[in-house]
């Protein structure tokens, strides 16, 4: 194994379920700004492209902090860099509760971007330091279901809170909900450090030039920003475009996210076992395809009943959440372990700057007709049908880090 320590089955569970939960809030806080997206607009006087600017003005912060961090990572001890971030990131999330404007707003997102980019970035690189990739795939499994339980708890809570105490809300109790997070993770997360040891322990930009100096790791990047582009022009504005185009009142919409997230909670398991036993390319690729499917109806998706909008935006969290499970852990085997923190920080701001570049797009492709309806939709599918396409065969270009004790995809 390539941590420090070898945990028991049972240890690596409870420490994936730790990282999970810190996964869970951030997550929560980058999600609830979509679905909090019709009363923003109106409460503030602003066009949906400015909206979708709110959107990526986390991820652009994030990119640009994973960029700096991926200098540094590799230099601290994983549990101190964790409790550091996540401390940061809470503090930020509070400070988007306290926000009076569009403009105090935009500054509190941007902070809670450079914390939580780099956060997440650090979760996947504890589950490669900690996990043998042969169990990778349900590890990811794992900690990517805190996907599944903010569209289950965190995000229809959030939507319930700002209805009877206004947006504020929601973000100020993430910041409460990280507080006993925090003080968990605090008490139960082992030490990482065997990456001190490494190649990622030099100082100064050593570890950013290795990590992009490798033509593989280029390879990795780019099927990473492939697997969030086409998505990310669709995510931000599933709440905008059923309620104004399929006939989903607002009230449902929690609805919306409860049965994805109920569905992708028990799926994204399934798919990181799968991914061990079957191989993980493979069944990457067979997700990946099945994904276009929902992401094709759900963007011309006309006015229909209730339970068919349900359907479709439960199809399409199921499996273009589940294609990230496989392919996780597909990235975290491409560098090698000393300078996997690096890699992983600037992995994660190229995706960070990806999915702001696809929000943003997706603002610019949409429009309102007089009628007040979205149109435009139709060509955010179409984006990521021909990402999904090009994804399915890049991720073959890989040369992957599986060390002895693996089991070959």
């Amino acid at each position: 194994m390539s941590a420090d320590l070898s945990l028991s089955r049972r240890g690596e569970t409870f420490l994936l379920w730790v990282l999970a939960s810190v996964q869970f809030t951030h997550i929560v806080d980058f999600m609830v700004m979509m679905p909090l997206g019709p009363a923003l607009t109106r409460l503030f006087g602003i066009s949906d492209a400015r909206f979708g600017l709110l959107v990526s003005a986390y991820s652009l912060a994030a990119g640009v902090s994973g960029l700096v961090a991926s200098t540094l990572i590799d230099r601290f001890e994983r549990k101190r860099a964790l409790l550091f971030l996540y401390a940061g990131f809470a503090l930020a999330t509070l400070a988007c509760g306290l926000a009076s404007s569009y403009g105090a707003l935009m500054a509190a997102r941007v902070a809670a971007g450079t914390f939580g980019g780099v956060l997440g970035a650090l979760v996947t690189t504890m589950v490669g330091d900690a996990i043998p990739y042969e169990r990778r795939g349900r590890a990811m499994g794992v900690v990517m279901s805190a996907f599944s339980l903010s569209t289950v708890a965190g995000v229809p809570a959030s939507l319930f809170v700002a209805s009877h105490w206004g947006w504020h809300w929601p973000f100020m109790l993430i910041a409460l909900v990280a507080l006993p997070v925090w003080l968990v993770a605090w008490k139960v997360v082992p030490p990482l450090s065997a990456h001190l040891h490494g190649a990622g322990a030099s100082s100064g930009g050593g570890p950013l030039l290795k990590v992009v100096g490798d033509r593989n790791h280029w390879r990795a990047f780019g099927l990473s920003a492939l697997l969030v582009s086409g998505s990310f022009t669709i995510i931000p504005y599933i709440t905008i475009y059923t309620t104004t185009n399929t006939g989903l009142r607002s009230d449902q919409v929690p609805l919306m996210y409860l049965a994805g997230g109920v569905a992708t909670f028990f799926t994204a398991r399934l798919w990181g076992r799968l991914a061990d036993r079957y191989g993980k390319v493979g069944v990457f690729r067979g997700v990946s395809l099945a994904a276009v499917v929902p992401m094709m109806a759900l963007t011309h998706l006309p006015q229909v009943p209730v339970a068919v909008v349900v359907l479709v935006t439960t199809a399409f969290f199921v499996f273009v959440s589940g294609r990230m499970v496989p392919g996780m852990a597909i990235l975290t085997a491409a560098p090698e372990a000393s300078v996997r923190g690096a890699f992983m920080s600037v992995n994660g701001a190229l995706q960070s700057a990806a999915m702001g570049l696809a929000s943003w797009l997706g603002g610019v492709l949409i429009s309102r007709a007089p009628d007040g309806r979205v149109v435009g939709y139709g060509a955010c599918g179409w984006l990521a049908l021909v990402s999904t396409v090009v994804m399915v065969w890049w991720v073959g270009k890989l040369a992957l880090h599986k060390s002895a004790e693996a089991a070959a995809t």
